[in-house]
């Protein structure tokens, strides 16, 4: 696998990274991930601003610009052929142990890059009630950070995560997120989404839909819902930036409308018309 590390082209069996990293000793670490559509990312823009804004948060200097970031992005879909699949990772970088540092001022900043396995479009999966209770984010609002223990506990009760997604409840029962999604819901033509006070992910895509909703004239309620209101729905789907829009058939014994749902099917039409079409 060809990557980007500190600003050098480079196999991913050569990188090399300190056990110093503060990344490593103390999960200080933020990500983000996306993949191209005819060699572009769309709202690479969006997702930078997000990840600058926990590095702001944490105190990490980021040193590139979107600029490089798409000159990086366009070589290594150059140099392997195809769309790609990326996870641009920003760790704190290597400090003596310890938590003496009032800032990150050289962290390690990985472009890793994967053939991308498209999804296709429309294929179903089924939901499952986790019983791993979604914990609470490192602060008023929740970064795709190193603290990724509790998707790993809840990814153990699944059997894969490519016919299943699972739906975590906050401690108070109330919807929150999939393991590596947004989830939404409708009932009666009205499109439902957990709030972001629930401590979710305020996923990228989840606020793309959420406009394109809006400009469909769908109306969008966001809240606190127990998961007697979502398995009340027609419709369900999850959204994240790899796999766009991905219908939800079942969870339990509830029958969804899958990819059969006229709103499900209207907001990824739209979706990929954003895309494609600007």
């Amino acid at each position: 696998m060809l990557c980007w590390m500190n600003g050098e082209y480079i196999d991913s069996t050569e990188i090399l990274i300190s056990p110093f990293d503060h990344g490593f000793l103390y999960g200080v670490g933020f990500f983000e991930t996306f993949r191209t559509y005819e060699g572009k990312v769309p709202f690479l823009q969006e997702h930078l601003e997000r990840l600058e804004t926990a590095l702001h948060h944490f105190h990490i200097h980021m040193p590139y610009t979107i600029k490089e970031f798409r000159t990086v992005i366009e070589r290594l879909n150059e140099a392997v052929g195809g769309e790609g699949y990326f996870r641009l990772n920003v760790s704190a970088g290597p400090h003596e142990i310890g938590l003496q540092p009032t800032s990150y001022t050289e962290p390690t900043v990985i472009l890793f890059r994967k053939p991308l396995l498209e999804r296709p479009r429309g294929k179903n999966k089924e939901a499952i009630w986790l019983k791993t209770p979604r914990n609470t984010a490192e602060s008023a609002n929740r970064f795709k950070s190193h603290h990724y223990g509790n998707n790993v506990l809840a990814r153990f009760e699944v059997p894969n995560l490519a016919d299943y997604e699972g739906f975590f409840l906050t401690k108070d029962g109330f919807v929150a997120e999939g393991i590596t999604s947004n989830i939404f819901w409708v009932k009666n033509d009205i499109l439902y989404t957990p709030s972001l006070s629930t401590g979710i992910l305020g996923g990228i895509t989840r606020g793309a839909v959420m406009d394109i909703a809006a400009s469909l004239g769908i109306i969008v309620k966001e809240g606190n819902y127990k998961s007697a209101a979502l398995e009340q729905a027609e419709e369900c789907f999850v959204t994240n930036a790899v796999q766009e829009l991905v219908p939800i058939d079942r969870i339990g014994g509830v029958i969804f409308e899958g990819h059969t749902g006229p709103v499900y099917n209207r907001l990824h039409d739209a979706y990929l018309a954003q895309i494609f079409n600007g």
